[in-house]
């Protein structure tokens, strides 16, 4: 397991949390997320040998916030 830090800007409230966690959530080898709002921070936990960073940071993008 690899665990990292992510900067990610435009994250605000509670729908900014449950979009991001949730997507995140659902990729297959991702086993952790989790969405600190003060410090404009998701720590995410995952397999590489399953999913790749790009396709987090991806996946946070689509949701309309910009990864650092």
């Amino acid at each position: 397991m690899e665990k990292m830090t992510l900067n990610v800007k435009g994250m605000s409230c509670g729908h900014c949390i449950n979009s991001i966690e949730g997507n995140v959530g659902e990729l297959t080898g991702v086993t952790n997320v989790k969405v600190n709002l003060d410090s404009g921070t998701v720590n995410v936990e995952f397999n590489p040998n399953e999913v790749t960073l790009d396709k987090i940071k991806e996946t946070i993008d689509d949701q309309g916030y910009d990864v650092q």
